[in-house]
């Protein structure tokens, strides 16, 4: 899916989180977006999905701005970074409510298998540890064929077996054609996975290139130690 975000700007009151975003992705694959906290890319994710109105500018998906519509999101797989399930429901009944919002799933079986999920189906959300519940977050995301899927800070509470799972489904959908965007502040799966990086800071668009193009810009031999030294030129 081509992406194409245009002078884009966001303000809370006073505040401005986005100051004028012009960024293209214009190729499947995966794109991290990457930043501090307050960096606004959970805000950029918001106006992508739809959650957050832009002060100025516009969004286009395949050429087409998607401000104040709706039936665009059909075409998207989200992962919060925060999962807030109903407490009360059981995991078998959000999935059948989610199918009946985006109709039949093509993968649920193969995924519940994946990550072990079939023991927790008929168990409440609320008595289910943060890791499963993440588990039952990358099944949402997943099991639907989307266009465009957006995953923030996906590998919060997995074990090591689930994380690589999660890298394996990853790589699976850039395989199909797919584009995802990923924001998460674990370097080493940047590194791992990310064929382009975004990074934002104060709002604004640092760097846009590759992991190695930024070790270049930087002269630093890993992503962490390049993102640390854009830092510490930032705020010294």
């Amino acid at each position: 899916m081509n992406i194409k975000i245009k002078q884009l700007y966001k303000n809370f009151g006073k505040v401005e989180v986005l100051q004028g975003l012009d960024l293209e992705v214009s190729e499947n694959g995966i794109f991290a977006v990457l930043g501090p906290n307050g960096s606004g890319k959970t805000t950029l994710i918001k106006c992508i999905l739809g959650m957050v109105i832009p002060t100025k500018g516009d969004i286009l998906l395949n050429g087409e701005s998607v401000l104040n519509e709706w039936a665009y999101r059909s075409k998207i797989a989200y992962l919060p970074q925060i999962a807030q399930f109903p407490h009360n429901l059981k995991v078998q009944e959000l999935i059948k409510m989610i199918k009946e919002i985006r109709g039949e799933s093509q993968r649920e079986q193969e995924i519940i298998e994946l990550f072990k999920i079939q023991p927790f189906l008929d168990k409440k959300l609320g008595t289910l540890s943060g890791g499963t519940k993440q588990k039952i977050n990358i099944l949402l995301a997943f099991m639907f064929e989307s266009e465009l899927i957006i995953l923030d800070e996906p590998t919060t509470g997995l074990d090591p077996v689930a994380l690589i799972h999660l890298k394996e489904l990853i790589q699976e959908e850039k395989r199909k054609g797919k584009t995802i965007l990923v924001t998460t502040h674990i370097m080493k799966l940047v590194e791992e996975i990310a064929d382009k990086i975004v990074f934002l800071l104060d709002g604004k668009i640092y760097f846009e290139g590759t992991v190695p193009q930024l070790q270049e810009q930087t002269g630093e031999k890993d992503l962490e130690h390049a993102i640390a030294n854009i830092l510490k030129d930032t705020y010294a």
